[in-house]
């Protein structure tokens, strides 16, 4: 019988990766924290959140190339650019993706009540495993899709009050299709992104990657200002004065440094796995709410973190493996050799021609 030593370690086969889940887990519970902290009394914001946003994916872009720079050189920087430009196009893919989710997100909670919108939105933990299975051709086992049956069932019962059951509406209208529109963006775009990480792009820097991802992210955000008519406007004194408090700019912060983990999390882990980080911040949540804000913890509440508890020890039971070439690195305690150079988080290697391009 397996000890809680051996389904830690099947999870965690290195020490980083165990800190790369923490982290990710520790900074989502703080941004959403953090993001209820700036609401008005009538739940809107006193801030431009377009402005927001663009800005922090801006500061994604230059943490990612001050990083890389920082590991490497402006020198390499530019050559690695240069020689994976084909990369760039492939991350269109997920920024449109991204970017469809970052706007539907407003328009579903427009007609959407809370409740609805949060128990659709947990069915995300299935339509990621199967994506994953579409994706990387990897067929899920029963226990597998019983520990993730389990994690949609314990997100979903958090999210109901004894009251709210009732209120759940799930009329099949053009912004139920909007939704699901949501919902399959922000999970095909994560697993794009670790398929895009761990195949056609795992002799590229991670930092790279962002940096094609960001840039791409830009444009789409720009595109859509555009097309709404507040591309002059979002960075006006305006919108900007608001943003310049302490809450905003450490909103701003966060989110940048949880495009970085992520990027690392999808690198090392998988998607499924970020499923279960993100299940466990509900429990992590309700207890730090309790413990700050006062918030009780319902009955609801402690079914939910069961459930959630009983999924994540079967799934670790049995967990997937999806490493890549790109996630074996050379070490001394493993005796490998590789003929390249050692950026900070792969081998790359030391000559590409432009016939070698991903």
């Amino acid at each position: 019988m397996q000890t809680l030593r051996d389904r830690y370690f099947k999870l965690f086969p290195k020490k980083r990766c165990a800190v790369i889940f923490v982290v990710y887990m520790a900074l989502f519970i703080t941004q959403g924290l953090t993001v209820t902290a700036t609401q008005k009394p009538d739940h809107k914001y006193e801030y431009n959140t377009a402005t927001v946003v663009l800005l922090a994916e801006t500061a994604k872009l230059v943490t990612s190339i001050v990083i890389y720079v920082c590991q490497n050189s402006w020198q390499d920087f530019k050559v690695e650019v240069k020689q994976r430009t084909s990369l760039f196009g492939y991350y269109f893919v997920p920024a449109v993706l991204y970017c469809l989710y970052n706007n539907l997100q407003f328009t579903s909670l427009s007609w959407f009540d809370p409740t609805s919108y949060f128990v659709l939105m947990q069915f995300r933990v299935v339509v990621t495993g199967v994506l994953f299975q579409f994706i990387f051709k990897k067929q899920l086992t029963r226990m597998q899709w019983l520990s993730l049956i389990l994690l949609t069932m314990g997100c979903t019962v958090q999210r109901l009050q004894e009251n709210d059951i009732g209120k759940v509406s799930l009329n099949v209208n053009i912004y139920l299709i909007l939704i699901l529109m949501q919902i399959l963006s922000s999970c095909f775009a994560g697993v794009y992104t670790e398929f895009l990480l761990k195949t056609l792009g795992r002799d590229t820097d991670v930092m790279v990657q962002n940096v094609f991802l960001y840039l791409d992210s830009i444009f789409c955000n720009l595109v859509l200002l555009t097309y709404n008519g507040q591309v002059f406007t979002f960075l006006s004194y305006q919108n900007l004065q608001p943003v310049l408090s302490f809450k905003v700019i450490y909103i701003i912060v966060n989110q940048t440094c949880i495009g970085i983990v992520v990027s690392y999390f999808l690198r090392y882990l998988n998607s499924i796995l970020k499923s279960f980080a993100s299940a466990l911040e509900i429990v992590f949540t309700a207890v730090l709410a309790m413990l700050f804000f006062g918030v009780p913890i319902g009955f609801n509440t402690i079914i939910s973190i069961c459930l959630i508890f009983v999924a994540t020890y079967l799934y670790s039971a049995n967990p997937v493996n999806n490493t890549s070439a790109a996630n074996r690195e050379v070490s001394k305690d493993n005796g490998g050799s590789c003929n390249s150079v050692v950026t900070g988080n792969h081998c790359r290697p030391r000559n590409i021609s432009s016939s070698d391009k991903v």
